[in-house]
């Protein structure tokens, strides 16, 4: 049976595959065990080195093709930049150095987002709002390792990742964020499929 439970929507059948992806990959799995053991507040991996395994296991490519680096979020009430720069530096002592982890504190994103990408962004209450902001549908997806097991929260849904469709989040004005990633990731994985910006929703 599986121990995986969902936040978001998305079919059992997927659910359950994706956990056995997951916990087919050694890297991954101790990430999500330094994330536990290092209790790091709703602590998620999140992003490309989720999404990217499901398409590197049903295109039969080798663990961790095309992933640049883990990224991981959390949530912490204390917002300096040296609190988020000792969590990461926590972590990724517990990890190998390739790839890369790179942590982001969702709770201070509003603090640098305007000064970096020329938009103001609301302040979050939790990661998984940072994940639900993510410029693709498809990349909103995070993992993490509860007491009961593999936790998920997926707030677009699956169908999108296992289906090799690039769908776009048009709840933030990312269209060109959306393009670059479209872009980069169809050279790695030409299987993809990629849903244009809609019309009708912001671009910046």
């Amino acid at each position: 049976m599986s121990h995986l439970r969902h936040s978001g929507t998305g079919g059992a059948a997927q659910r359950a595959a994706l956990e056995g992806i997951v916990r087919a990959s050694p890297v991954l799995m101790r990430v999500l065990s330094a994330i536990r053991e290092t209790g790091l507040p709703d602590g998620w991996l999140v992003s490309g080195a989720v999404y990217q395994q499901v398409w590197n296991h049903l295109a039969g490519r080798p663990d961790l093709h095309g992933v640049r680096d883990i990224d991981v979020f959390c949530f912490d009430p204390d917002t300096s930049w040296d609190a988020e720069d000792a969590r990461q530096r926590a972590l990724a002592a517990r990890l190998p150095p390739d790839p890369p982890v790179e942590l982001r504190n969702q709770a201070r994103v509003h603090l640098w987002y305007e000064a970096r990408f020329g938009a103001p962004y609301p302040p979050l209450g939790s990661a998984r709002e940072g994940i639900d902001n993510f410029a693709l549908r498809t990349h909103a997806v995070g993992i993490r390792l509860a007491a009961s097991g593999l936790e998920i929260h997926a707030p677009y849904g699956l169908e999108p990742i296992f289906a090799f469709r690039l769908v776009p989040n048009p709840l933030r004005a990312s269209r060109a964020t959306h393009e670059e990633k479209a872009r980069r990731q169809k050279a790695i994985w030409p299987e993809l499929t990629v849903e244009p910006w809609p019309q009708d929703a912001p671009e910046a």
